[in-house]
């Protein structure tokens, strides 16, 4: 794990789930999830988007800053279908599914209006990839 990460994570669990500095304000989750060959344990800070209908949904966006592959987190909790989040001070298992076509198109078009940097990393991607949107339901 970077050194980035680590600090976040130990923030986030310092504070109740808040960080400060570029994500001060953002609403963020840790993604425990297992290495597909591995099958080492992995945390991953990323930030979030609520369901407004669905107390027990969320929404991840595997955006790796705009990177031209998916973050390794994407792949692992896809292939597997479940995982542990962190939100808050909660700890809990969650189900995992991609959204698509229009769902997925509508969920990140507010996650970037919210976050403008998701416009941008969208456009850092186009043509290369379209950035996958996880659904992440309470199990």
């Amino acid at each position: 794990m970077s050194d980035w990460n680590a600090n976040i994570i130990a923030e986030f669990r310092e504070n109740a789930g808040k960080v400060g500095g570029q994500f001060e304000g953002a609403p963020m989750v840790l993604l425990h999830h297992f290495g597909r060959r591995s099958g080492q344990e992995y945390v991953a800070p990323t930030m979030y988007l609520a369901d407004d209908g669905d107390p027990d949904l969320i929404y991840v966006f595997a955006s790796k800053g705009g990177a031209p592959t998916n973050p390794e987190w994407y792949r692992n909790l896809t292939a597997a279908g479940k995982g542990t989040l962190e939100r808050g001070t909660e700890t809990y298992q969650v189900i995992v599914k991609e959204a698509t076509g229009a769902d997925r198109d509508r969920i990140y078009a507010e996650q970037a209006r919210r976050y403008p940097g998701f416009a941008d990393y969208e456009r850092r991607t186009a043509g290369v990839r379209t950035i996958p949107v996880l659904e992440l339901k309470r199990a």
